[in-house]
């Protein structure tokens, strides 16, 4: 396997974006895979997934998104993505990524995979760009009422009124995550909601680039992702033959111990999109890459992307 990192113009007009690329050691490529990341991480705590499928003769590529990793900017904190938008930047960085690649890789197949807060960035994707890849796995996702992300929007507007964009939210977060530890019995830490494997929760605590508390434009743009990606009318723009593959843990409060995906696969089966599966893990929680059994998770996602690219 081979890596190379490099940088481009965000669309916000401002910011320079991280990406960064895996490709067969051989460089022949049989399709592409873009990941989209989640939610206070980065790009490269995918490169085992990465490696997998490079290993296979794919090429696989990702960024950090806005306010992540190596895109951070030095005049706002971690977790603030835009001024002006963000929800739709983000969106439209992965796509030029997307097309930057394509441009190296002319006629190649594409798949795209996003996982929790990049799971809601690739419903909005497959809902503007759908038509221009072949398939895409939504991971660890959710759902919130309508009455919740407006009470959320309508808080951060306030503290951004009041308090200022780049303002770190610890009352946000606490509105946003506080629920997610109920259902853990013998918890150790905040995060033992991320994964059963206590290692991997280590990890994810130690390394300064995760588990950082967004600014109220962080919180922002996330409400709007979600808030665009569950609307019917949004929706019914996925392309109907658009294969779409829904994975979780069961054990996820992200996506409400299996009932968020399960409302998602359904809502997309109800527009008429023809190919959509779910599939939810017996005893993982949110992380599932990182899980015991993880063996399983790569190979069932390299299985249909595999599926829907190399025909």
């Amino acid at each position: 396997m081979k890596k190379k990192e490099f940088y481009f113009e965000s669309r916000d007009n401002h910011s320079k974006v991280h990406a960064v690329r895996w490709l067969p050691d051989d460089e022949s490529v049989k399709a592409i895979l873009v990941l989209v990341h989640g939610m206070a991480e980065y790009i490269e705590r995918y490169e085992g997934l990465a490696n997998y499928f490079a290993d296979r003769g794919f090429l696989v590529t990702g960024i950090d998104n806005l306010g992540h990793g190596k895109s951070i900017r030095e005049d706002k904190n971690p977790g603030y993505f835009a001024p002006h938008d963000p929800a739709t930047v983000v969106v439209r960085d992965v796509h030029r990524l997307k097309k930057l690649t394509q441009e190296e890789y002319p006629g190649i197949p594409v798949a795209i995979l996003g996982h929790s807060m990049g799971s809601f960035i690739v419903r909005n994707y497959v809902i503007r760009y759908g038509t221009g890849i072949e398939c895409a796995v939504i991971m660890g996702t959710g759902e919130q009422p309508g009455a919740v992300l407006a009470g959320g929007k309508a808080v951060a507007g306030l503290q951004k009124l009041f308090l200022g964009d780049n303002h770190i939210s610890k009352l946000m977060e606490g509105m946003a995550f506080g629920s997610y530890l109920k259902r853990i019995p013998g918890k150790r830490t905040a995060m033992d909601w991320l994964s059963v494997d206590e290692a991997n929760v280590d990890k994810y605590i130690a390394d300064p680039l995760c588990g950082f508390t967004f600014p109220v434009n962080g919180f922002r743009t996330l409400f709007e992702l979600i808030k665009r990606c569950q609307k019917s009318d949004n929706i019914d723009k996925i392309p109907k033959t658009l294969p779409l593959l829904v994975i979780a843990g069961k054990e996820d409060p992200v996506g409400n111990y299996g009932k968020g995906p399960e409302s998602v696969s359904k809502a997309y089966k109800a527009a008429g999109i023809k190919d959509v599966e779910l599939v939810l893990y017996d005893g993982m929680r949110h992380e599932i890459l990182n899980e015991a059994g993880k063996e399983q998770v790569y190979k069932d996602i390299f299985d249909f992307v595999n599926a829907h690219t190399c025909k």
